[in-house]
């Protein structure tokens, strides 16, 4: 069991709180996203984009630093990590993502400071058991491409800690994937795939021609992806059937022709709100209100994957011992 971000459904996502709540919960692992500053520093936000996950907004001495971008094909406004050097990016305090959907994460508003990943390395050091990092190389082609390759900085920056059975390093794009390879970092390498859409780094080289992602997922994609990597990691909707009306019906055999092509195979995100559950899990009036998460994830974790990630860790630990 991965602990999405830390354990996102409690507190705000990728703080040092929400990482220590996942691992005294009994989480497997921990998922950091890992992007740059303008001085090469990785840190652990969701996106580059911070205007929703801290008070940037609130300090005037960064007003000029407010952009327009386009990242991975989308156009976004705000605050970008590669705009400020460390020691800038460490004067701001993180905030809860979700707040209308989780509002009590937002009483941690404003606690705490971003991560640098090796902080999180800190904190995995002096837990009191083995914890892994399942560790995500965010907008690959996109950092590369001002200069701020990521591979380089990841090897640097986990040497001291990654060895063969702590690490995995997972991305949307192959390419990079590739690279850290190349630089022999310890640890398994997974692509991810979402339900719809193409990779980056495919879109950046081939445009209109760009492999999708469905592509990777047909069974000669998956005998291609096993020779480069040790396992693919899905979007949850590539995991279940449903009906016209939107219900889930089933599950699809994916998994199983992921792990007959000699792939691991991992899922995500298991999350507890009516929001995030498929149409006949939710229960309740609220969009915050937890449904029958139980149902979906107990669903989900039959299909036989490896592992599944997950913003309340306690709550997929109990689904996993009750199968």
């Amino acid at each position: 069991m991965i602990a999405h971000r830390g354990a996102s459904g409690y507190r705000p996502e990728h703080t040092a709180a929400a990482y220590v709540l996942a691992i005294s919960q009994g989480a497997d692992a921990v998922e950091p996203d890992l992007v740059p500053t303008k001085d090469g520093v990785l840190v652990v936000r969701h996106e580059n984009e911070i205007s929703e996950t801290t008070d940037v907004a609130r300090h005037p001495e960064f007003a000029d630093l407010r952009a327009t971008k386009s990242i991975d094909g989308v156009e976004l406004t705000g605050w970008f990590t590669e705009d400020f050097t460390w020691a800038q990016l460490s004067t701001l305090r993180s905030r809860e993502r979700l707040g209308a959907v989780r509002p009590g994460n937002t009483r941690f508003d404003g606690q705490q400071g971003i991560l640098r990943l090796v902080d999180l390395v800190d904190l995995l050091k002096a837990a009191d058991r083995r914890v892994l990092m399942v560790a995500e190389l965010k907008h690959a082609t996109y950092f590369e491409s001002i200069g701020l390759p990521l591979p380089p900085l990841f090897a640097r920056d986990i040497a001291r800690w990654a060895m063969p059975d702590n690490l995995v390093v997972e991305s949307f794009e192959q390419t990079v994937l590739g690279q850290v390879q190349e630089l022999d970092v310890p640890g398994r390498v997974t692509f991810l795939a979402e339900a719809a859409g193409a990779p980056a780094d495919q879109v950046a080289r081939f445009g209109a021609g760009a492999r999708t992602y469905a592509d990777y997922l047909t069974d000669a994609g998956l005998a291609q992806l096993v020779t480069a990597v040790d396992g693919v990691s899905v979007e949850k909707a590539l995991l279940v059937e449903k009906d016209g009306a939107g219900s889930v019906t089933g599950t699809t055999d994916l998994v199983e022709r992921a792990r007959s092509s000699g792939l691991e195979i991992y899922t995500w995100t298991l999350r507890a709100e009516n929001q995030f559950l498929e149409k006949n899990f939710r229960h309740g009036a609220r969009a915050r209100d937890l449904g029958h998460w139980e149902r979906e994830f107990d669903l989900i974790m039959r299909t036989g994957v490896d592992g599944v990630f997950a913003d309340q860790p306690d709550l997929a630990l109990r689904a996993r011992a009750a199968l």
